[in-house]
């Protein structure tokens, strides 16, 4: 465990200590706090952050937590509209408290959590203050909802700046960062949307709380759009859950087969490339992404004195070889988020002409995107520099895919890696086995190898038959 730096230390302490002031005169006297609003506002705060201690309600299938600290902010906007600052930065404190925290030290974290909260609240309390969200809530006839709007939205991205600078100089101090880098990697981007959703709720909930039905009422807001919130983090679980998955598979085949390094992921982007000039969008530009990434999974099945040979290859090792794509199919197999990335995994290295592996289908009989990874493949292997072959330029490159069109590639996707280099360029890599190294100059191919890969002769070396350059 890394321990807590005492400028990061000192910092929460800061924070803290400006929190309890933000909060002390609420509890002064004489106060003008509404106790029961500030007392009910609190209570269910913390309640919704009781769930994300709960092993049941609060974790996904991998044993964390779906629901952050602070996850759930409707309540303290609409503290912020109804109550005094001093009040509302003290709804936030028992809740931030009570939060889960996943990484050690926990105490610290809880502290940090909760004056944060605290002072967001605070600050979005001041600036609803300023705008006279109190009035505009409601009166004898009725919200003036122009003025409410605005004053909520304007509540919302207050709390959501404060929250960013402050998290963006705790990681300042933890993490060692400038200050601009530690706020660029911040809160502000991928917040703002959700906390001004927030922020419309809260000013739902304040609404019904000042009408006649009462807080009652406003619980009916705060219900679903909890509910909603819960299964939102849990989606996005989810999908860190993926992103994990398939980044340790990579990693893991580019342990074993060093000289390729960097090749999945960019097959991927390549792949990606062409999936949007052929019209291809949302969850399916996905699911080509994957395909991309994960074509060369089945290395991990191949021996590894096979796989790193040098020489020539002897027929029974490219026979071991060309099991690469049915090795890389059966281990993700069970993957169901992967969907039809896995016939590609499987097909990358079929020919439009029939004359590919491993089952020698031709032209429609190919899976659309496999046919897509199959040239994002012997692109990035044309302009990568590798053992047995220097990088070539990207228009030899696309040269060479034009010319094998409709025998061994789909001219469709050819055709639309061009228009996609002609709009976005390409970063051709050099793919060693660790940064910095001086990679070999290149061998001579053996007899039949014609010095390219694809379903060349049996002298191929092990890595040239496991890429997608054109013969």
């Amino acid at each position: 465990m890394k321990p807590l730096p005492r400028t990061a230390r000192a910092y929460i302490v800061c924070a803290a200590l400006g929190a309890g002031a933000c909060a002390l005169p609420a509890l002064l006297p004489p106060s003008p706090t509404p106790w029961a609003t500030a007392g009910l506002l609190a209570a269910l705060y913390a309640l919704c952050e009781l769930p994300a201690r709960c092993r049941l309600l609060g974790r996904a299938p991998g044993g964390t937590s779906p629901l952050g600290a602070g996850s759930f902010f409707p309540v303290l906007l609409a503290a912020a509209l109804l109550l005094p600052p001093a009040a509302a930065a003290l709804t936030a404190l028992p809740g931030g408290l009570l939060a889960r925290v996943e990484e050690p030290p926990a105490h610290w974290r809880r502290a940090w959590r909760a004056a944060a909260t605290a002072l967001a609240a605070w600050a979005a309390a001041r600036t609803a203050g300023a705008l006279h969200a109190p009035a505009a809530l409601g009166g004898p006839a009725g919200p003036d909802f122009p003025r409410a709007l605005l004053s909520a939205l304007a509540a919302a991205l207050v709390f959501c700046l404060t929250l960013t600078a402050l998290d963006g100089g705790v990681r300042a101090t933890a993490d060692g960062l400038p200050l601009r880098t530690a706020l660029r990697r911040g809160l502000l981007g991928r917040a703002l949307a959700p906390h001004l959703v927030h922020g419309l709720a809260g000013l739902m909930m304040g609404v019904l709380w000042r009408s006649p039905y009462g807080p009652a009422a406003a619980l009916l807001v705060l219900l679903p759009m909890y509910v909603s919130c819960w299964v939102f983090a849990q989606y996005h679980r989810e999908r860190a859950a993926h992103q994990a998955t398939i980044r340790a598979l990579v990693q893991a085949v580019d342990i074993k087969d060093s000289y390729t390094r960097g090749h999945s992921e960019r097959v991927g982007h390549a792949s990606v490339l062409i999936a949007r000039e052929l019209g291809m969008e949302g969850d399916r530009l996905d699911v080509v992404r994957f395909a991309g990434i994960l074509h060369d999974v089945g290395k991990l099945g191949v021996p590894t004195r096979v796989l790193r040979k040098d020489g020539p290859l002897t027929p029974e090792e490219r026979r071991i070889i060309e099991l690469h794509p049915e090795y890389g199919h059966e281990m993700i197999r069970g993957i169901g988020f992967l969907g039809e990335a896995r016939d590609a995994v499987l097909h990358h290295h079929e020919r439009i002409d029939g004359s590919g592996y491993p089952y020698g289908l031709r032209g429609e009989q190919i899976p659309e995107c496999a046919r897509v990874v199959a040239v994002a493949d012997a692109f990035d292997a044309m302009t990568s520099t590798r053992s047995y072959s220097r990088a070539r330029p990207v228009a030899t490159a696309l040269a060479e895919l034009e010319r094998c069109a409709g025998s061994q590639f789909d001219p469709r996707m050819v055709g639309a890696l061009v228009r996609a280099l002609d709009r976005y360029g390409w970063q051709s890599a050099v793919t060693a086995d660790e940064p910095g190294t001086q990679v070999p100059a290149p061998r001579a191919p053996g007899p039949g190898a014609a010095g390219t890969t694809g379903a060349a002769g049996p002298a191929q070396s092990a890595e040239a038959a496991t890429t997608g350059e054109p013969a």
